[in-house]
């Protein structure tokens, strides 16, 4: 059963002496052709004295400076290309939410690495040639539709390319198609659940969909086990971003024990977030990706902002010979500091969803009242509560919040369905009024 869920089985299970042999090669490869090819990194390697000679393995890695999101955004729009415009076939964007977007440029080959990519990712979720794949994310510049689309290609599932929004009608084409396999922004999935059960589906019991696989936005296992058994569905956790190439970086494998990085294409470090250094084996720290075949605009140490660890051990029982990540846990700017303390959205969902009464959907808002830091939790029901019930379990959650978080939170229930909903992009989990 095992080796079905393998795409390239050869490239998955190589040893570990031929991946770190081809790394090294590759990292070799990708410093030269970044530094004679892009203006901004031969500028930045020459600032910092280092020779693309200087680099010969992953040893010498720490010689090469970071690159930021900041001095991306500054480079926009062409400023990151190591190939003639007339090489790039596609290009991608993040939502730029917070400012000018970062870009993915794409040659036919890079294309190509990305489809390989996903695939395997998708092999690792279980998608084989007989599944119906309903696409859920949105095919514009936003990676997430176009990678498992090429993934899904490569595989040779029937596709549904729903794309994003219109939640009756993807509920409706789950019915009509028979989608066995979904893929989804962790937010929408929360949302489809919801326009199922509105519209009298039972996800678990009218619909095919056993197996999916979620990604874009950070989430616990709390909120994994909630989906889980509303649709009676195997969840998987897919990495990825803009800069590196989409969904499709890192997967989980059916034993959902960590994220299997792709080495022979992106290599990994992690980071003290203050002070840059690296951190000693399974200590959380801030990811930092090199990639290793890409061309059309290669990434030298990109300090991509998302909070996780390395494994130490590079076995796994599925067969998978690279390395693993811990699943995500938060970006270094989703922290939010109230009051002198660090509060983490992930901390605030694992307390929420333990209980029943309660549905996934929250917000976090945070205010000052008379020089003091404020924070306030919207919680959503699941269902109505008698008063008496309602009190108590907000006295509880204000009381298991404070233990959890160090500060004073108070807790609003909301009654069902009243909180904002995303049909297309991430949720807004927190309303910082602060700054207002």
């Amino acid at each position: 059963m095992n080796s079905a869920r393998f795409f390239n089985k050869p490239a998955e299970t190589m040893s570990r002496k031929d991946i770190e042999e081809n790394r090294d090669k590759m990292l070799r490869w990708t410093v030269r052709h970044a530094y004679r090819n892009n203006p901004f990194y031969r500028r930045k390697l020459d600032e910092a004295k280092v020779s693309p000679d200087d680099v010969k393995s992953v040893d010498d890695l720490v010689k090469l400076p970071f690159t930021t999101k900041d001095e991306l955004r500054s480079l926009y729009p062409y400023g990151t290309l190591a190939v003639p415009r007339s090489e790039v076939l596609e290009v991608h964007a993040t939502s730029g939410t917070t400012g000018v977007p970062t870009l993915g440029f794409y040659t036919k080959n890079d294309i190509e690495v990305w489809a390989e990519v996903s695939a395997r990712s998708l092999a690792m979720s279980g998608l084989t040639k007989e599944d119906v794949f309903q696409i859920t994310p949105s095919f514009g510049m936003f990676t997430g539709g176009f990678g498992f689309y090429y993934g899904a290609r490569r595989i040779g599932a029937m596709i549904v390319p729903t794309g994003a929004g219109f939640s009756r009608r993807q509920i409706q084409y789950m019915l009509d198609f028979g989608t066995t396999m979904v893929c989804a922004v962790v937010s929408y999935i929360l949302r489809l659940t919801e326009t199922a059960l509105e519209m009298g589906v039972d996800p678990a019991r009218d619909t095919l969909v056993r197996k999916g696989v979620f990604g874009s936005e950070m989430w616990t296992s709390e909120m994994k086990k909630w989906v889980a058994e509303k649709w009676n569905m195997d969840v998987y956790d897919i990495y990825g971003f803009t800069e590196l190439c989409g969904p499709g970086v890192a997967n989980d494998c059916f034993l959902h024990d960590g994220l299997h990085l792709w080495e022979d294409h992106f290599l990994v470090e992690v980071i003290d977030p203050k002070t840059g250094e690296p951190v000693g084996p399974e200590e959380k720290g801030e990811l930092v990706f090199t990639t290793l075949t890409k061309e059309a605009a290669p990434l030298l140490r990109y300090r991509c902002r998302d909070i996780s660890y390395i494994y130490d051990a590079r076995s796994c029982d599925c067969g998978r010979t690279h390395l693993r990540l811990g699943y995500i846990r938060g970006r270094v700017d989703d922290m939010i500091k109230v009051s002198g303390v660090a509060v983490w959205p992930s901390a605030v969902e694992a307390v929420l969803l333990r209980h029943r009464e309660l549905g996934p959907e929250y917000q976090i808002i945070i205010w000052r009242e008379k020089g003091l830091d404020k924070m306030k939790v919207v919680a959503e029901l699941a269902h109505e509560l008698k008063g008496d019930e309602a009190e108590a379990l907000r006295n509880k959650l204000e009381s298991e919040l404070h233990e959890t978080l160090l500060t004073s939170v108070q807790v609003e229930l909301a009654e069902p369905l009243s909180l904002p909903r995303q049909e297309v992009g991430k949720a807004k989990r927190v309303i910082d009024k602060r700054a207002e």
